[in-house]
């Protein structure tokens, strides 16, 4: 299989040297996680790739979970990517772990609302229905768009399980 490789040439005008990233893919999602992977690292971010290492067929809830619960163990400063043809079955993997705010994003605009007002700690890609270029754009949005806090912090606050309570609606 031959990989379309990120132009190393190129350099981002974001300084990814202050992020740290923890990756995860489904066979699906393989090569445009390697593809990033590969663009991250040359940019000096920090990556850590939690599977899948091959095309090969490969279960994702496993991968989901496992980036999820490094993601939330880890706390704050620690971002998660994951990929699977649809971007649907690690999504929802990753959301079963307490504390993980997974989201699934098509568009650089979804990514930066995830983080902007979600607080999402889990970029989730539809890896056959986007383009290296298009993976790459929305994962620059998503890891450097900040949190907005005020009124989304309530909101946010409600999402965890025993963090908050939900006041009646009306």
């Amino acid at each position: 299989m031959t990989m379309n490789q990120p132009d190393l040439g190129q350099s981002s005008p974001l300084d990814w040297t202050n992020k740290s990233l923890v990756l995860g893919s489904d066979h699906a999602g393989f090569e445009t996680k390697e593809f990033l992977r590969i663009y991250l690292q040359s940019q000096g971010a920090q990556v850590r790739d939690m599977g899948c290492y091959s095309p090969e067929s490969v279960d994702y809830p496993q991968v989901a979970r496992a980036l999820a619960s490094a993601v939330v163990e880890h706390s704050e400063g620690l971002l998660g990517l994951l990929l699977c043809g649809s971007g649907n079955g690690v999504c929802i993997s990753a959301n079963r772990i307490p504390g993980a705010r997974a989201a699934l994003c098509w568009l650089p605009e979804l990514a930066a609302l995830a983080r902007s007002h979600n607080n999402a700690n889990i970029l989730c890609l539809p890896a056959r229905f986007v383009s290296h270029e298009q993976a790459l754009a929305m994962v620059e949005a998503f890891a450097f768009t900040p949190f907005e806090g005020g009124r989304h912090q309530r909101r946010v606050a409600m999402i965890d399980p025993g963090t908050s309570q939900i006041p009646p609606i009306g």
